[in-house]
């Protein structure tokens, strides 16, 4: 499966073991989504994604990960914090941002994938002003996103990601450079890296049965950041809010699947003109 690259180049069928363990992350973000309410802590949210992963039969994939061994199952990161924020007695509060990242193991294969949104309810304390913004940061970082997978399909070069990443969100927000995707698969991090910036080096060739964590980061300020004292959670350093949104998608033959959407990707893709897979509308 290792190619002279030293990329996990995947089967069809093994894309599609892939595909139920994205499933799994997407039914514990959107189990998530929905209980995302003032005076919850972040180890709340930990608590209901990895009582829903265990019960589907899978394992988390950050839990124990690393050096230090990540302590949890989400990744839950607020307000200045832009990813790897550890879960505990933090009390979510109307009107914060909140990025939440997912990752499961399911029969060896992994799925990882985050969304950022708003905490909805009564006690918003931020001006319509600050409410705009955020939320203008929230749906450039996704549509980046969105822009990076697109450019798979058309690209040659793994470059192409970081190319339509940076091309879409101009100057308009920090783009954070010291974190980006990764390939994915019988690891949840494999080579390549994924640079969500444009940069001379083409990186390996995009070829059929990759797989890839595309995972942009947007600040509102300057995009330098931080790692705090816990070892783990990255803060911009100038405290401006951050937003991070995350897919895995494979590349097969005849175009791309988003392993960890609903629909495949196909609703988001087809507007971007992007080639998608037969695979990503199998039972729908």
């Amino acid at each position: 499966m290792l190619g002279r690259d030293r990329i996990q180049y995947k089967t069809p069928d093994q894309v599609r073991l892939m595909r139920a363990a994205g499933l799994i992350v997407a039914d514990a973000l959107d189990a998530v989504r929905a209980a995302l309410a003032p005076g919850l802590t972040t180890g709340d949210l930990d608590r209901i994604a990895n009582e829903l992963i265990v019960g589907r039969g899978a394992t988390p994939s950050f839990l124990n990960y690393g050096h230090p061994p990540y302590p949890a199952t989400l990744c839950v990161s607020v307000n200045d914090e832009v990813v790897h924020g550890i879960p505990g007695s933090k009390v979510l509060k109307a009107g914060d941002v909140v990025s939440i990242d997912c990752g499961a193991i399911l029969k060896g294969w992994h799925g990882d994938s985050a969304f950022t949104a708003v905490v909805p309810g009564a006690g918003d304390e931020r001006t319509p002003e600050q409410v705009k913004a955020d939320q203008d940061l929230i749906d450039t970082t996704e549509e980046s996103m969105w822009r990076g997978i697109a450019a798979i399909a058309a690209g040659d070069r793994l470059n192409a990601v970081g190319i339509a990443v940076e091309d879409f969100v101009g100057d308009r927000f920090g783009l954070v450079e010291d974190y980006g995707g990764h390939g994915i698969g019988t690891e949840m991090h494999q080579e390549p890296h994924v640079l969500n910036y444009r940069t001379r080096d083409r990186g390996p060739k995009l070829k059929p049965g990759i797989c890839l964590a595309i995972e942009p980061m947007l600040t509102a300020g300057g995009p330098d950041t931080k790692v705090l004292s816990d070892d783990w959670t990255v803060a911009t350093t100038d405290g401006g809010k951050a937003a991070h949104w995350e897919h895995s998608v494979a590349l097969l033959e005849d175009g791309l699947w988003v392993l960890t959407a609903r629909d495949g990707g196909v609703a988001k893709l087809s507007g971007l003109g992007a080639k998608i897979s037969a695979l990503a509308t199998e039972g729908q």
